[in-house]
């Protein structure tokens, strides 16, 4: 239970998914279309357990030592699991096959190493790209000059399924101006189908987090990925 606001995490969460309701159907959206990714970083297994009995139904963790343990946890659910968190490569063989969808596939060289481990394991690895919206120098992610063009050289990855994007826009002082951004991934997602590559999907836009997720379910998000307004501020 929050002591400032009285609302405890499923409020929260029903809450939340309520304004993903609201903004899709702004947008003329289907609001099945749109799935909330709850950030699970730091957060004990007890309340992921409450956000679950409001209707979390995917988890998305940051580090690949800190997930085993709630994945183990929860293994009787129907829980997905998505790595949310910048991928080290040579973290990947822990990470293959264990969640449903990578988020954070930032670079070719990535993308290669997933494809083997995925191989070694006889298996077909489901992926995001990601991109760096607001070409920051301090983000990883492809930039989105050049990005369709980069798609097509790794489509042939047997073992990887590029599934669509993900993008954290820089920090803004209000949640609209990260709209331009929102926007900007749509178009690129567009970009790719437009090519007809073959074995690449751009079904999932990965976008919009605590602070402006309205706006990015709005503009097209079908994964949008929240922390701290369901579980409260953390650390670590």
């Amino acid at each position: 239970m929050d002591m400032i606001t009285g609302e405890s995490i499923a409020d929260r969460v029903r809450g939340i998914l309520s304004n993903i309701r609201t903004a899709a159907e702004k947008s003329g959206r289907d609001s099945h279309c749109v799935r909330l990714v709850a950030a699970t970083k730091t957060v004990p297994v007890e309340h992921i357990r409450e956000g679950m009995d409001a209707g979390l139904s995917v988890l998305g963790e940051n580090r690949v030592q800190e997930a085993l343990p709630k994945i183990e946890a929860l293994a009787q659910t129907q829980v997905q699991w998505h790595f949310i968190g910048q991928l080290q490569r040579r973290k990947v063989r822990s990470i293959v096959g264990l969640f449903d969808l990578i988020h954070s596939v930032d670079s070719v060289e990535l993308a290669h190493e997933i494809n083997r481990r995925a191989g070694e394991v006889g298996l077909a690895q489901d992926v995001l790209l990601e991109v760096n919206v607001g070409r920051e120098s301090t983000k990883a992610g492809f930039r989105p000059d050049g990005l369709v063009q980069l798609v097509a050289t790794m489509a042939p990855l047997t073992y990887l399924r590029i599934k669509g994007l993900m993008a954290i826009p820089p920090p803004t002082a209000e949640a609209e101006s990260a709209r331009p951004y929102f926007i900007q991934v749509r178009n690129l997602a567009q970009a790719v189908v437009a090519e007809r590559i073959p074995g690449v999907r751009m079904d999932e836009l990965s976008m919009g987090m605590s602070n402006d997720y309205a706006i990015a379910v709005e503009e097209g998000a079908t994964l949008v990925r929240i922390g701290s307004a369901i579980f409260g501020a953390r650390h670590g």
